[in-house]
């Protein structure tokens, strides 16, 4: 039971690196911008199912939902991460950015910016693009 439990998270964190190059990717394809999309989404869909408290699951899709963006389905993602006690730097960025994207009050996300220096990004998550003037 236990070696079962040990390779279905070995499955999930390998999932995860396949999801970050997948991301990664889709700024070189902008053709398949909405198909790379529509596959991260589901792929990161599918192991929330197996893994709901998975927060590296939840800060990359809300970085996606930033992409497209969806910034209330971003930032609910995000929030879910940050409520599981996620120290991951790349949540407090991503935060951010979704709050800048929805024209939040500056006071709203400074406290997501005041520490993320000490915080340590988790080689399974990814930034949102950030672009202030593109939107």
């Amino acid at each position: 039971m236990k070696e079962n439990l040990q390779k279905q998270m070995n499955s999930i964190s390998q999932r995860l690196e396949n999801v970050k190059k997948l991301q990664a990717k889709r700024w070189e394809n902008e053709d398949h911008w909405d198909t790379l999309n529509d596959l991260l989404v589901k792929e990161l869909d599918e192991i929330l199912l197996i893994e709901p408290h998975n927060t590296s699951a939840l800060i990359n899709i809300g970085a996606i939902y930033s992409d497209m963006g969806e910034n209330e389905k971003a930032l609910d993602y995000l929030k879910m991460a940050l409520n599981l006690g996620s120290e991951d730097k790349n949540l407090f960025v991503n935060l951010t950015i979704v709050m800048i994207y929805m024209e939040k009050h500056q006071s709203e996300y400074l406290e997501y910016l005041e520490d993320v220096e000490e915080k340590m990004e988790n080689p399974l998550t990814f930034k949102a693009h950030f672009e202030p003037q593109s939107r």
